[in-house]
């Protein structure tokens, strides 16, 4: 068994990588062998870096930051290796007696050093530090092989029980066509705690599941995608039958792993789903009734078309936009705010293709109040600022990281960063009017704004002070004038592109099953590899296939097998308690506006929010607040922003909080909200209080708001509670019962 020690050691892995475990050592042939012929005897970029990335000295905890620390500032995992030596060879060596450099007698501890014991004096890191030392220290020729790709093996496999453990190989091929063994070099990365790694590459599983193990030998990274499951002697897979290709994709996975997989959903979870995913409220008792009382078999694909008809659709998934798109009050102002959601709703109410909706978005220029797309650059005021929140949410490449430093988990450099900045550099903005009151408040707009192409540029790149080129991802430059935007809109939403297709599927297929098939969302990286590769590829041309239609897709998911499981799996679920592989439906919390649409819906009352005459539905509010720092906001305010209602100051669906808290507790149980609904003279209990056919109205009660009928027991306890009420007492019984069943879990719950 491994050690408590370890166990805390890939804990703590991401930021101190730590050498070796126990007494073993590697054997001399899986050093690092002596370079080639055009390399000193020890070569600084492939003996001496791989020492210090392995030891983990240019961490960002550790040396590798802009100020290091103590005197030692290395750049980040050892991204500019002539920029470390240099730093290294002015007062951390001593050539003359090698074990005196400070480089060797910190890490073994033989001086006191912050970052504890790195290796020991005997090690191979020890001697190659010395050897290299004493040459000289040299730095490698700039005509020096550099690496060129790195392979490891396995890339995938499945282990079953009691197969615990495996072994990886790394494997580097350099640009002189020699390749090397360099797993003893390499720093391996786990994304989850389910298994442990050694130095060497050994992997051993401490919990069922899946991992990604991202492999890192110098520049170069490489994903492993790992499964560790328990036997299932007598295995038979017996799920639905595949409705169409994401079924096929899906199932034949749990194949594999040797999943149970829960039969599909009845009518009555079915059509609440559809409902909330598609227009964001649960069905009506009406609606929810006459969908399970139809005998037709087609009757699902049909209420799907039928749902994504509807203007609910638009309005509802229009927030979602409106969620990554920053549509906000206060940079936005009410007047901007409602003419961008505005037009985010009208654009997916004709079905407007989406590579065309972000074409329109990154290209517009003009009145914020006259074109409503020209808001999003209104609420992105630097060019860093652009050009994270376009790579993010259009191509789901996070790249801030890259703004001080290459980026550690992605291909991005400093130079992609500043080029793709450039292209959004001197966008100006001539403000009509600005009537804030807060005259302190440099972030916030009251007033049109007209946003404009032509203004004089301001970005310079830290380095070395001067304004980089403008270029696309990739390295394609851009000449600085006006139709560089066209361009940038034609190359990103272009088929060839790819990102823009594949982040947009992943985003639907995450709002309809909860969860990305590349999760987070936005998150498209070599690293962090989709749990379904090729049923992510089949969606992404699934959807430039069809024009970029967004409800072709939203129609082939909800069709699927795969979105119509129920949420409980014969026998237990086994090996997929957290939903990564689909054999279930996961349980989730409704929005914040899902709950408060619901609960009106069901049974009565209006929503009202402050700076808006006309009652709204929560899903078409345009922003998050009409009044701004609003010291009395109206009770449906404070739900919104109790339930987690984003405020819109980030570029990705994470920023919407869908934990439960103790404050959302005492506002369904005791908040004005719900008892106002339930107090309403016009509303469903009030109706149902005097109705004279009691287990009708028990009906009523339980389909608007849990879609079913109540069951023997329920409506036994129920009837029993009514009957048993004082006089004067009978419409708080009903009262009771329909507080009792919006606090359950089949009410709040996405299942």
């Amino acid at each position: 068994m491994f050690s408590s020690q370890f166990l805390l050691t890939i804990v703590l892995v991401t930021c101190y990588p730590m050498g070796g475990w126990g007494e073993e050592r590697a054997s001399a042939s899986q050093s690092l062998p002596i370079a080639p012929a055009k390399l000193p005897a020890v070569s600084f970029r492939h003996e001496v870096m791989p020492v210090l990335i392995k030891a983990g000295c240019n961490l960002g905890a550790c040396h590798g930051a802009l100020v290091g620390r103590g005197d030692l500032a290395l750049s980040l995992r050892g991204e500019n290796p002539v920029k470390d030596h240099a730093t290294l060879i002015k007062s951390f060596l001593d050539e003359e007696n090698p074990a005196n450099s400070l480089l060797i007698r910190k890490p073994t501890l033989e001086m006191p050093h912050e970052g504890g014991k790195r290796f020991e004096r005997n090690s191979e890191e020890y001697e190659i530090l010395a050897k290299w030392i004493a040459a000289g220290a040299p730095l490698d020729p700039p005509d020096a092989p550099r690496l060129k790709s790195l392979q490891v093996t396995p890339r995938e496999e499945i282990n079953f029980a009691p197969k615990i453990e495996t072994r990886l190989r790394v494997l580097a091929e350099f640009t002189d066509g020699t390749e090397r063994d360099v797993t003893r070099w390499t720093v391996f990365t786990p994304s989850t705690l389910l298994v442990e790694i050694d130095r060497e590459g050994r992997v051993r599983s401490v919990g069922e599941g899946e991992t990604t193990i991202v492999a890192r030998f110098l520049e170069r990274q490489e994903p492993v995608s790992l499964a560790f499951v328990a036997d299932a002697p007598g295995y038979h897979w017996d799920g639905p039958a595949e409705a169409n290709f994401i079924d096929r994709e899906i199932f034949a996975k749990q194949r594999r792993l040797r999943l149970p997989v829960a039969p599909l959903c009845d009518d009555g979870i079915f059509v609440r789903r559809v409902y909330l995913d598609l227009v964001g409220r649960i069905p009506t008792a009406v609606e929810a009734r006459t969908f399970v009382d139809d005998p037709a078999p087609e009757k699902r694909q049909h209420l799907v078309d039928e749902l994504l008809g509807r203007m609910a659709f638009a309005n509802f998934w229009a927030l979602k936009w409106a969620d990554l798109l920053r549509v906000e009050e206060k940079t936005l102002d009410t007047v901007g705010t409602r003419a961008f959601h505005g037009w985010i709703r009208d654009s997916l109410a004709k079905g407007t293709p989406l590579d065309e909706f972000a074409r329109d978005i990154i290209s517009a220029s003009g009145s914020t109040y006259g074109v409503a797309p020209a808001n999003y650059y209104r609420a992105l005021r630097a060019p860093e600022a652009r050009a994270e929140a376009v790579a993010q949410v259009f191509l789901g490449a996070r790249m801030n990281c890259a703004r001080c430093h290459n980026h550690p988990f992605e291909k991005w450099t400093m130079d992609d960063y500043y080029g793709f900045a450039a292209v959004f550099d001197g966008i100006g903005y001539e403000e009509k009017d600005n009537t804030r009151e807060d005259k302190n408040d440099k972030n916030r707009f009251v007033g049109e704004q007209v946003v404009k192409f032509d203004a004089k540029r301001e970005l310079k790149d830290p380095r070395n002070g001067k304004e980089p080129v403008p270029k696309l991802l990739g390295g394609m430059a851009l000449a600085f004038d006006g139709a560089r935007f066209d361009e940038l809109a034609k190359w990103l939403t272009s088929p060839e592109n790819g990102a823009f297709a594949r982040v947009q599927a992943n985003r639907i297929w995450f709002h309809l099953l909860g969860r990305g098939l590349i999760d987070p969302v936005d998150d498209l990286r070599a690293t962090n590899p989709p749990s379904h590769p090729a049923l992510l590829d089949a969606l992404a041309s699934e959807l430039v296939h069809s024009g970029y239609d967004l409800r072709h897709l939203i129609r082939l998911i909800c069709n699927s097998s795969t979105y119509q499981l129920a949420g409980d799996v014969p026998g237990g679920v086994r090996g997929d308690a957290t939903g990564l592989n689909y054999t279930h439906v996961v349980a989730r919390r409704l929005s914040a506006e899902q709950i408060l649409d619901s609960l009106h819906g069901a049974l009565g009352g209006e929503s009202r929010f402050n700076g808006y005459q006309e009652p709204l539905l929560a899903v078409e509010l345009p922003g998050v607040k009409a009044v701004y720092n609003d010291r009395s906001p109206s009770a449906c305010d404070r739900f919104l922003t109790l339930f987690g209602k984003p405020p819109r100051l980030m570029n990705t669906e994470t920023e919407r909080a869908g934990d439960s808290s103790l404050a959302q507790v005492f506002e369904l149980t005791s908040g004005s909200v719900l008892d106002g609904s339930l107090r309403s003279a016009n509303g469903l209990v009030a109706r149902l209080a005097g109705s004279p056919k009691a287990d009708a109205a028990l009906d009523d009660l339980w389909w608007a708001l849990v879609g079913r009928a109540p069951r023997a027991p329920e409506r036994e306890a129920a009837r029993r509670h009514v009957e048993e009420a004082a006089p004067g007492k009978v419409r708080a019984a009903w009262e009771d019962l329909g507080w009792a069943l919006v606090n359950a879990k089949e009410f709040l719950l996405r299942r």
